[in-house]
């Protein structure tokens, strides 16, 4: 005896509906898409198995991944156990039916065609303690509504019912779900042509540098490096970066104006230093990581690029390019004509520079974790002498260059003739 129908149930594989334990390591689009990719494995292997029919038990739509042969039936059921036993209850044709699910894209043609003859039922237990198939003569709701699912004895709660209803089981090979990154990570090595591990092993090399960025805030160790794989130094410093303000940071702010706009604010010291102080202050940043960690410290902060538009342009006290932040974008130029239209006329733009006075690099750089890396992101890492040139072509005159024995600083203000210019107009 074999399977005439074969079930596939499934998900719609949308971003952030799907997949979400993916989600420590990929975006929600990175894991959908991955979902997609395993759906996609799993659909290839049932169309390849000599069945009568093949049923999507779906829940969502169906999109361009899904073969032209099957049939699809929406789920229905209240939690997964009862949508299991409808599913079976729909694409009931009178014959024997096998269900598998999304999850195990190695699953292969001769698993899909097992002979059960001697048997009632076939289970296949996963790795993670619960199941990928199940076969069934025909529909049986005692089989299945009940038996607690998505836990670490699903897999053997559902053999046990199995066996209380005397059914014989025929156990097939253990599977492995993909689940975790660390699952992914293992069944892309062991089943390198599938299309999920393909897609896997592009992620690894293009990740999002802002993703990379926000895993670094939460303390996962990132490495900077160039497009040539040598590192950069002074890049990814979370442990400065959540400490509190230190002395050379107090020594910085102490020249601060307020209002004062911090660009690329990260976690928020600076603010909340700021703060402390008794000065008016705003953090920026591209990462919600970074705007949330900001506000969990009782300080203010806003998600935005600094080149889209923000509050009080032209009336900003002070202008922060704190830790290297000169570097945003990989177009210093650009960025200091920015923050001289940011402060008021006889504002204050304070910007860090790297303390090799020589350095003028804007080549883009690599984020790295120990399981990936980003896409090259661009960045300058820039000394006093780049820095200085860059200022004067936007009309930034250099009113103080000071430093200590790892950092270093540059103070700026809008030249007369421009603050001329702006009030005449």
């Amino acid at each position: 005896m074999r399977a005439d129908t074969l079930i596939v149930i499934a998900k719609e594989p949308v971003a952030g509906r799907v997949k979400t334990r993916l989600q420590t390591e990929f975006t929600p689009a990175e894991a959908a898409a991955l979902a997609r990719a395993s759906l996609a494995d799993t659909l290839a292997a049932v169309h390849s198995t000599p069945v009568h029919r093949r049923v999507l038990a779906l829940d969502g739509q169906a999109g361009n991944w899904l073969p032209a042969d099957f049939e699809v039936v929406q789920q229905r059921g209240d939690g997964l156990a009862e949508r299991l036993a409808c599913a079976f209850e729909d694409a009931y044709a009178g014959t024997p039916m096998l269900l598998v699910g999304m999850d195990t894209p190695q699953v292969t043609r001769e698993l899909l065609d097992v002979d059960w003859d001697g048997h009632d039922a076939v289970l296949g237990l996963t790795e993670d303690g619960g199941f990928w198939c199940l076969g069934l003569p025909r529909p049986d709701r005692r089989a299945l509504v009940g038996v607690p699912m998505s836990t670490e004895h699903t897999g053997a709660d559902q053999l046990a019912r199995l066996r209380l209803l005397g059914y014989d089981v025929l156990l097939l090979p253990m599977l492995r779900d993909m689940d975790t990154p660390e699952d992914a990570a293992v069944l892309a090595e062991l089943f390198p042509t599938l299309r999920m591990s393909r897609l896997h092993q592009r992620l690894q090399h293009a990740a999002p540098p802002g993703l990379l960025f926000e895993k670094a805030l939460n303390g996962t160790q990132v490495v900077a490096t160039g497009i040539d794989g040598r590192r950069v130094p002074s890049l990814c410093e979370i442990d400065r970066w959540q400490a509190p303000a230190d002395e050379v940071d107090q020594l910085a702010l102490s020249r601060c104006e307020g209002p004062v706009l911090d660009v690329g604010c990260g976690p928020g010291r600076i603010v909340t230093a700021l703060a402390e102080r008794g000065i008016p202050a705003l953090g920026v940043d591209i990462s919600a990581e970074a705007v949330l960690l900001t506000t969990n410290r009782g300080a203010p902060a806003l998600r935005r690029p600094v080149q889209e538009p923000l509050p009080g342009e032209g009336r900003w006290g002070s202008v922060l390019l704190m830790d290297g932040n000169i570097g945003i974008g990989g177009a210093p130029e650009l960025l200091l004509r920015r923050c001289a239209e940011l402060v008021r006329p006889d504002g204050l733009v304070l910007v860090e520079v790297d303390p090799d006075d020589d350095l003028d690099d804007t080549a883009p750089i690599v984020l790295h974790t120990g399981s990936r890396r980003s896409k090259p992101l661009p960045w300058a890492r820039v000394g006093t002498r780049a820095v200085l040139r860059h200022a004067l072509a936007v009309d930034l005159l250099a009113t103080e260059d000071w430093r200590t024995p790892h950092r270093a600083f540059l103070a700026f203000r809008r030249s007369p003739a421009t603050v001329s210019q702006v009030a005449y107009r």
